[in-house]
């Protein structure tokens, strides 16, 4: 049985791919790997929220699910939309990383809340938002690119430090640049963090789908990112929407924190709700509906305006 797997070009996407790649293959398949350019690799003088958060980092990726140029696309999973095309289906979710955010700086004294004034590279509104409401003291700036393409702009002095998800500064060994390890209660990391979504085609052979899915999905994450991309298609945020979620697992219960900030920081909504494992969708939707009837739509209507 052989595998295309499709991917971006960048450095940590590759190391997906490979990662992927390197399961497939011990568990006796053959794979070849293309790359694939999308709209988000090639407007990089752009914010995402100005581009359009919908297929800005699948769109491509997914035209050849369709026509069978490829078999499966490796994506971060924190960058796919909530919402897929009937045509296409997910069947994996490998196992996660670490999901914090961290501070990285070649000066690793640097903190958050040591109250110092300092500029931070980012580009996603959630962290944005995020540090206007607990660190208002901190100025920021966009910081589109790749991440060797962040790196070098931090080396050029464009910031003083780039926030950034552990799982690729891990993966890509900059951990030696870590200055702070971001606390999950004020910095709850975006959907899908630390993760990768595995993608195919709904016209994948039966066969090929099944083997797929047994050799890469991992039981746990995926029980705690149906209750995430739930939540984020009930409140029909993007990637470009400061939302953010964050389940987790023990025994048979799943317990999700999530919520939505308003993009000056000002408005912050936030609860924690647990159910069953065997239905964890319910949850994400049930924390979604308790934030909407506090005001999340409100709140997510100003921003899609402002975007």
């Amino acid at each position: 049985m052989h595998i295309k797997i499709g991917t971006r070009g960048s450095r940590l996407a590759l190391w997906q791919a490979y990662y992927v790649q390197n399961l497939l293959e011990k568990g006796g398949l053959s794979t070849k790997i293309v790359t694939i350019e999308t709209k988000g690799d090639q407007i990089l003088d752009r914010s995402l929220s100005k581009i359009g958060s919908k297929g800005v980092f699948t769109q491509e990726l997914e035209d050849q699910l369709r026509d069978g140029r490829i078999d499966i696309a490796v994506h971060s999973a924190k960058d796919l939309q909530s919402e897929l095309d009937d045509d296409l289906e997910l069947i994996a979710f490998t196992e996660r990383e670490r999901v914090n955010d961290v501070l990285v700086s070649h000066n690793t004294s640097l903190s958050l809340g040591s109250g110092a004034s300092f500029v931070v590279g980012t580009s996603s509104t959630r962290r944005v938002a995020l540090l206007k409401h607990f660190y208002p003291h901190i100025k920021t700036v966009d910081m589109r690119g790749n991440l060797q393409t962040r790196l070098r702009k931090l080396e050029e002095g464009q910031c003083d430090a780039i926030l950034l998800a552990f799982a690729g500064v891990h993966r890509m060994e900059y951990d030696s640049l870590i200055s702070e390890h971001l606390s999950l209660n004020e910095f709850t990391p975006a959907v899908g963090q630390g993760s990768m979504a595995i993608e195919c085609s709904r016209e994948m052979e039966k066969g090929k789908r099944e083997e797929v899915r047994a050799l890469l999905n991992h039981s746990d994450t995926e029980t705690c990112l149906l209750a995430e991309r739930a939540f984020l298609r009930r409140l029909q945020g993007g990637c470009s929407v400061p939302v953010f979620g964050l389940a987790s697992l023990e025994n048979d219960t799943v317990s999700m924190t999530g919520g939505v900030v308003s993009l000056d920081g000002q408005q912050l909504l936030k609860h924690t709700v647990s159910g069953v494992a065997s239905t964890p969708q319910n949850v994400g939707i049930q924390l979604a509906e308790l934030l909407l009837a506090e005001g999340a739509a409100d709140i997510l209507a100003q921003i899609k305006q402002n975007l």
